[in-house]
């Protein structure tokens, strides 16, 4: 089966030009502008992927520390009924798992050490139904924090930081002290450390401490529970699921689900997104009206030809066609191959970047900063297809003037002087 001569001259001046006609090798402009489409497109799914495993890897290491909900008494006081809350909270079809739990501030000090602390009292039986954390640790730390023993388990970086090991004594400091005739004296209590964690989120590693609610009251001098946390089947739903919830509790609760918990951060990587989506879609635009430019040369250099065609009774439209159809082929060339390089490297580039990192003895994500150590990537389709029709798309527009020039070629004046 013939193709159309339109399609058959328009691959023939892709991969032929001048110097290279009889090799039949791809001529070198073309080259430039597919290698350029290629690039930018690669960069796009690269940048892209990586930044999608960046927001995954983070809320799920978030969400592995943190419930999907988080219900608290008015007022962040203690809650006035928790039986009640967490039966009515277990009537929603979307809850698979509910606790209750203390919510503190302190300060834990080792010696002259002391750091800022965030104290999540807990009932160790309960929580492993909330967090994927307490179920890791369900058989291990957990099982020593015993009711008035004050055991204490603590981020892996804030025992490192203050040096202490399974056994060593801290100090906790509540807040709110005791008044007495010298003024307000804090509240101290010596804890002994039963163990750490490690969730892979520096913030909470670094920042959490964990003991037996029972001990928590006595501490912070609470009568009850102040909140309670609710695992989701699915956690996309959250939203949906604190509404309704608002709606059926019996009382006033702040309820809070994990999007509007780290709402700043989750908007400003999406921002971020966006944003690089569309300066790293210039790049793609620049190379593809690179083909402006290719094609201007080639009608230049085939103006006898276009001449001869015209002659034998050919139209300004299928002479159009001829170009457009060099310009596609550039484009849709470079589209495919900047979509292979860009998938090879985003699904492996768990094995690229330790692998850069250790030829350069360098750490690009220190994980103080980044709240991870390494480099994740999560190509996603509704990422990936949008590039390669914006790339298609910039390509075929990119070849209307020059294509549009060809058709108007005077035959008696482009041969002239042949």
């Amino acid at each position: 089966m013939r193709l159309p001569y339109e399609l058959a001259l328009g691959w023939r001046y892709t991969r032929a030009g001048r110097a290279t006609r009889r090799n039949g090798f791809i001529s070198f402009i073309s080259g430039v502008s597919m290698l350029g489409i290629a690039l930018g497109v690669a960069a796009l799914i690269i940048v892209l992927s990586v930044m999608n495993g960046f927001q995954k890897e983070v809320r799920d290491r978030m969400l592995g520390v943190v419930s999907h909900i988080e219900i608290y008494g008015p007022g962040g006081g203690v809650l006035p009924d928790v039986g009640l809350t967490l039966a009515e909270s277990r009537k929603n079809p979307q809850v698979i798992g509910a606790a209750p739990f203390v919510a503190a501030q302190a300060l834990l000090a080792r010696g002259e050490d002391m750091r800022g602390t965030i104290v999540r009292g807990i009932d160790p039986a309960r929580e492993s139904e909330v967090t994927e954390l307490a179920a890791t640790l369900q058989n291990t730390s957990l099982k020593r924090l015993v009711p008035g023993q004050f055991g204490i388990v603590l981020g892996a970086e804030l025992a490192r930081n203050l040096g202490v090991r399974d056994g060593d004594p801290v100090t906790l400091i509540a807040p709110s002290g005791q008044v007495t005739p010298a003024g307000v004296v804090p509240r101290l209590k010596q804890m002994t450390v039963v163990g750490t964690f490690d969730s892979g989120h520096y913030e909470y590693d670094n920042g959490l401490v964990l003991l037996h609610m029972d001990d928590a009251q006595r501490i912070f001098r609470l009568e009850g529970p102040t909140g309670i946390r609710l695992k989701l089947k699915d956690l996309h739903q959250a939203r949906e699921v604190a509404s309704e919830l608002s709606r059926t509790l019996t009382g006033s609760f702040l309820i809070k689900d994990w999007t509007r918990q780290n709402r700043t951060w989750f908007a400003a990587v999406q921002l971020e997104k966006r944003m690089m989506f569309i300066i790293l879609t210039l790049i793609v635009a620049v190379a593809a009206f690179n083909l402006v430019s290719t094609l201007v040369m080639t009608v230049t250099d085939k103006r006898a030809d276009i001449a001869i065609l015209r002659t034998l009774g050919a139209s300004p439209a299928s002479i159009m066609g001829i170009f457009v159809v060099q310009g596609a082929m550039v484009g849709v060339i470079g589209t495919l191959a900047g979509l292979l390089l860009g998938l090879g490297i985003a699904v492996n580039i768990d094995v690229i970047v330790p692998a850069l990192e250790g030829a350069l003895n360098a750490s690009f994500l220190p994980k103080d900063i980044y709240l991870i150590s390494r480099m994740p990537s999560e190509p996603q389709s509704a990422d990936i297809m949008p590039i390669a029709l914006i790339s298609l798309a910039l390509a075929f527009v990119a070849t209307i003037y020059p294509s549009w020039r060809a058709s108007r070629v005077n035959p008696a004046e482009a041969l002239r002087y042949e």
